[in-house]
């Protein structure tokens, strides 16, 4: 645990919270993918099925039940109360695409050959691709809700964070090497440059997430 990662987490949180909080707070899902929502719901089934088999600490349990809770709530708000809500008509990404090329770089490239490291292998994939459906429904419309683009901001600064965060233990800790979770995670950050950029210019000065036409 170090600072970067430290405030990694707590960025993470904060997106669920604010994304929990925009729902009931507006009593709809407009807006907010689905298809995003599921994928990392899946993320963390197949991420966190060593709570079944090793304990790390308390805050390392309470934070996967965070998630995992959080995440499978959140699909179900979408899929139950507040259906009617839902833009399934702007939620059209091929989400089929990014499960078969996790799945297979998973299956080609694991840290082993079992089946938990497969699977969390296949998670680390999947979480760099799983935003993709929210900014492709936000590339269609062109524009979000402030609550919305603060939610993707803090979930896209959580990844820039934990980049700082591998560096850091690179240059502090022996023999530390993790290059599945290295590039997936570049990717995953290089997804939110564009984001980012309208973000800092738009949302940042008080005016309303919109992309360049």
């Amino acid at each position: 645990m170090n600072v970067f990662r430290l405030v990694a987490d707590l960025l993470h949180l904060g997106s669920i919270f604010i994304l929990i909080a925009r729902i009931h707070q507006t009593k709809s899902c407009s807006g907010i993918s689905l298809k995003t929502q599921a994928l990392y719901f899946l993320v963390f089934v197949t991420r966190y099925l060593d709570l079944f088999t090793s304990f790390v600490s308390i805050y390392n349990t309470l934070m996967k039940l965070f998630f995992l809770c959080s995440a499978g709530y959140i699909v179900y708000m979408m899929l139950q109360p507040l259906k009617a809500t839902y833009d399934k008509a702007l939620d059209t990404f091929r989400i089929e695409y990014v499960l078969a090329g996790a799945a297979l770089f998973a299956l080609v490239f694991p840290h082993k050959y079992t089946v938990v490291e497969i699977l969390w292998s296949f998670s680390i994939y999947l979480e760099a691709v799983a935003i993709m459906p929210q900014l492709f429904m936000m590339t269609r419309t062109g524009e979000a809700d402030n609550i919305t683009s603060h939610y993707v901001f803090a979930l896209g600064g959580y990844r820039a964070l934990y980049i700082i965060n591998w560096v850091y233990r690179y240059f502090t800790e022996d023999n530390y090497v993790d290059y599945i979770a290295w590039v997936a995670g570049v990717v995953q950050t290089g997804l939110y440059a564009d984001f980012f950029y309208v973000y800092f210019t738009r949302v940042l000065k008080g005016k309303e997430f919109k992309l360049p036409v």
